[in-house]
């Protein structure tokens, strides 16, 4: 490891550490800023940090499943901890982006990745109505967002 930085000048040293803590800095700035600690929780509050996300919580609060489902319950993998939180660093990681630039659309479309995570967490939790026409994993998988695509908020 010695031999790496011996290539460097003091100058280039300086500089490299000076622009590595100030990427750190404005990582944990940001971090702080946005709250970011409430994203890693089951809270609907966190989804609604974002003011595009306002009418979808407000929606959420009225519906029935208010008191059977927050956000993570319907819209992350339930299978694994590792894959909830893969799957929200990733969607946090593009949200913030798109914010952050403005680069998003007026009306939000939810991914394909996304749709297909909310379409097997509609059957996980409704398993013993929809289990005989669900046909999960199959050509003849059932939409239940054509039908029920307002549903949960």
């Amino acid at each position: 490891m010695k031999t790496v930085f011996r290539s460097f000048s003091a100058r280039q040293l300086t500089a490299l550490f000076l622009m590595l803590g100030g990427i750190v800095g404005l990582g944990a700035y940001t971090f702080v800023y946005a709250n970011g600690t409430s994203y890693l929780s089951n809270s609907p509050e966190a989804c609604a940090n974002c003011h595009v996300m306002h009418t979808q919580y407000e929606s959420w609060q009225k519906s029935g499943h208010k008191h059977v489902a927050n956000c993570n319950d319907c819209h992350m993998p339930n299978n694994s901890f590792i894959t909830k939180y893969v799957a929200k660093s990733y969607n946090g990681v593009m949200h913030s982006s798109a914010f952050t630039s403005g680069n998003y659309p007026d009306t939000l479309k939810i991914t394909n990745f996304n749709r297909d995570v909310a379409l097997l967490n509609c059957v996980r939790c409704h398993e013993g109505v929809v289990s005989s026409m669900a046909k999960v994993g199959t050509a003849d998988q059932a939409d239940c967002l054509s039908c029920h695509r307002g549903v949960g908020h």
